[in-house]
């Protein structure tokens, strides 16, 4: 089986107010096949700055029950040393969602590449917040020409 990258991403919020009102959107792309997840963990800081790991599957607390059919097929890839680096770079007062997801959108293009003896150089993730700076700068310019 031919496997897309993996990448991870947290998604912060802050005081701690996760709602999981965010597994809607996430459910969309999961269903259109564009990514898979591989693993989910949630963690939450207290004020004093202690992470808490929270399982998802915690079927008493309606904030995860969004979660539930999304949580089907992950393999756990994350560590234990994995999820407390990530919490330790949490702010207090503070939850994260973690995701590890595999980009199935580009299976289809690691097979036709390799079939083609071609193989990745390099691949990198540009922040969408630098996308925006860029392009203010852009229309900055071409307002000031």
């Amino acid at each position: 089986m031919t496997l897309g990258p993996l990448e991870y991403l947290v998604v912060g919020f802050q005081g701690n107010n996760f709602d999981g009102s965010i597994a809607t959107e996430i459910e969309k792309v999961v269903s259109k096949g564009i990514i898979s997840l591989v693993d989910v963990v949630f963690i939450a800081r207290d004020g004093k700055g202690d992470a808490v790991v929270v399982e998802l599957d915690n079927k008493d607390d309606p904030r995860f029950a969004s979660f539930a059919n999304l949580l089907r097929g992950t393999r756990g890839l994350l560590t234990e040393e994995d999820v407390l680096n990530i919490a330790d770079g949490l702010p207090d007062n503070t939850s994260g969602l973690i995701m590890l997801f595999e980009h199935r959108w580009a299976v289809d293009i690691k097979d036709a590449m390799a079939s083609a003896g071609g193989f990745l150089v390099t691949r990198e993730v540009i922040p969408p917040e630098v996308v925006e700076e860029v392009s203010a700068e852009i229309d900055r310019a071409e307002l000031s020409a």
